[in-house]
Formats: structure tokens, C-alpha cells, sequence
């Protein structure tokens, strides 16, 4: 379990540490973001998470990451795999329907563990996966809400909140429960 904790902080402080480069060079790295439906934006599928406009955009994603992450490898085996999927899943919906704007941040990633969390805890129906869901509900209930509708400004990616949001629902149904055949042991 240590060992899981580490790669959470090695994950954190990648994502600061690449902010750092990007505050310091010339070169714009947010311009590796994921640009819906754009053959450039493919890469973005991968590098968005990693890719933030601002220290303040990066604090409050490193925020909530560290808590879903701490509660995802507590809670689920495979963890790291459930991640990748839920990344990957979320932001291949985003290329394919989201609005055209050039989308960066964790958030998306966020959204994604919100979801696998709460529809895993409730699919598996064991006691800690839904007290799991059940405190992610109540640390993050207000966030989700807000943060799926449209507005916020054009800043927001409220469409890749919601993207994400998806792809871990989905994850969590084709991975847990009797609802999948593609089982993960959780």
C-alpha cells in the first residue's frame, strides 16, 4: 500500500514539475492540449492530463487527485489500470464530441475517478467500495453538479468534466459487478 502512496506523489509532483518547465521556456506546452476532432489534438488524449494553464488550475486539480487516488488504491486492485482506462476513455469521448477548443488539465481525470468510484462502489456492492462511494458523493457531490453543466466561462471545460465523468461510469460498469465480462478483480 506504501508503495501505491509513492506513485501517487510521483504522479503529483510530475504534474508540477511540468507546469514548472512550462512557466520557464518559451514554448507554450498547453498547446499539446487535446483539440476535439483535429488530427493534431489526438495527442492531447494522452498529454492533456498532464498540462495545466495556470499554478491555480494545477492546485486545485492536485488537490482532488490526491484524494481520489488515495480512495482508488485503498479501495480497488488494479488501480493504476483503472486510472489508464478512465484517462483514456474520458478523453477519447472529449475528441470525439467535444466543443472545439483546446482542452488541458486533470480535471477531466477528476471527473473520471468521481464516477468510477461511485457506480464501482454501488456495482460491487461491498461494504468499503460504497462507504467509498458514499464519501466521494459527499466530498465531491457539489463539484460534480456544477462542474458538468455548461458556463464557468470559456476556460472551463465543463464538456470534458462531463466526458470524463462518462468514462469512468463506463470503466466502472465494464469492470465491476455482474455488469461486466471484461472483470477486473476489485
Amino acid at each position: 500500500m506504501q508503495k501505491e502512496f509513492y506513485r501517487i506523489g510521483v504522479l503529483l509532483l510530475s504534474l508540477w514539475l511540468i507546469r514548472i518547465v512550462d512557466a520557464t521556456i518559451p514554448y507554450d506546452l498547453t498547446d499539446l492540449g487535446l483539440q476535439p476532432r483535429h488530427w493534431s489534438g489526438l495527442l492531447g488524449i494522452v498529454t492533456m492530463p498532464f498540462l495545466h494553464g495556470s499554478f491555480g488550475h494545477l492546485f486545485s486539480n492536485t488537490m482532488s487527485l490526491g484524494i481520489l487516488l488515495g480512495l482508488l488504491v485503498s479501495s480497488q486492485k488494479s488501480p493504476w489500470l483503472l486510472i489508464t482506462m478512465t484517462s483514456l476513455v474520458g478523453a477519447s469521448l472529449l475528441w470525439l464530441v467535444g466543443r472545439d477548443a483546446n482542452h488541458v488539465g486533470a480535471s477531466g481525470v477528476v471527473f473520471g475517478l468521481i464516477g468510477l468510484l461511485i457506480v464501482s462502489g454501488f456495482l460491487t456492492r461491498r461494504l468499503a467500495s460504497v462507504g467509498v462511494a458514499i464519501v466521494v458523493g459527499i466530498l465531491f457531490g457539489g463539484t460534480l453538479l456544477s462542474g458538468i453543466l455548461p458556463g464557468g466561462g470559456a476556460e472551463v471545460s465543463w464538456d470534458g468534466h462531463l466526458c470524463g465523468l462518462i468514462g469512468g461510469s463506463a470503466v466502472a460498469f465494464f469492470t465491476s459487478g455482474e455488469a461486466g465480462r471484461l472483470r477486473i478483480k476489485t
